[in-house]
């Protein structure tokens, strides 16, 4: 996956060697920030999906584009966290969002070609109708808050809330993103974290700490969101693939056999 400041350029040449990173990516107990906060800790893809891929038969191409929200309060680093790992770039002047900004970035994984799309959304209160129009129909929610200001890790339930108002919680990957880790003293940053990775256990996220500034886990924990809303992905639509073809057939047990031999019996009993 190589990252440019040329998007057209970049976008093209993401495809090249990325398949092996990706499945890397998608061992927790490896990859993942820290092992005590990663909720998916199989080492590599289901065992359905990479059949699916190896044989190309997914049934549709709904699940090549995933939509991914990130959320969280003004001035946390989102737009930064984006830019860090789309751009790679990092804007010391803070610009707020109005509104709602997206990227795509565009990956293969495991042969398939898939895109992320990343919904920047404003965290000023004044923006939050209209950023929460855009909520609807996301596949995964990455929720930032800054190690720096402990309000921003206390408001992180309430972006839940509003999310989820438009989602069906059970179908969303969630991840909780600590930014500006470089800004933080070991000891105070320690402090921080064991907070996050209980607020992340109790609300079912993979709890994630970096820095937009210097670049640190960006890379990673991206990849790691591709390749876990990938294989949701794809499971899903096998899900859906394998209802469409069981849909009409009639199943016949022992059971509706002899319901049905005794309800012949008694039709026949009455016509006498």
């Amino acid at each position: 996956h190589n990252i440019g400041n040329n998007k057209k350029a970049r976008r093209s040449s993401c495809f090249n060697n990325f398949d092996y990173y990706v499945q890397y990516c998608n061992a927790a107990s490896i990859i993942c920030f820290t092992k005590e906060a990663a909720l998916h800790t199989n080492e590599t893809f289901h065992a359905k999906v990479k059949t699916a891929c190896q044989d190309q038969q997914m049934g549709g191409a709904g699940f090549t584009v995933c939509k991914v929200i990130v959320v969280g309060d003004v001035a946390v680093g989102k737009t930064c966290l984006i830019h860090r790992f789309c751009r790679d770039t990092f804007e010391k002047s803070y610009k707020a969002t109005i509104g709602v900004d997206f990227e795509m970035e565009r990956f293969e994984v495991l042969g398939v070609p898939f895109s992320l799309q990343l919904w920047d959304t404003a965290g000023q209160e004044r923006f939050k109708c209209i950023a929460s129009t855009y909520y609807r129909g996301a596949q995964a929610m990455i929720i930032v808050f800054d190690v720096n200001n402990a309000a921003s890790l206390v408001h992180v339930r309430q972006w839940l809330e509003d999310a989820m108002k438009e989602n069906d919680p059970s179908s969303v990957l969630l991840f909780l993103v600590g930014t500006k880790k470089d800004l933080r003293s070991p000891d105070r940053f320690s402090e921080i974290e064991q907070e996050a990775i209980k607020l992340s256990a109790e609300i079912r996220a993979e709890y994630w700490a970096v820095s937009a500034l210097s670049g640190e886990s960006v890379r990673e924990f991206f990849f790691r969101v591709a390749s876990l809303t990938f294989e949701a992905s794809v499971l899903a639509e096998l899900e859906k693939t394998e209802s469409r073809r069981t849909e009409g057939i009639v199943r016949i047990t022992n059971d509706s056999i002899d319901v049905g031999l005794k309800s012949k019996k008694k039709r026949s009993g009455c016509c006498q």
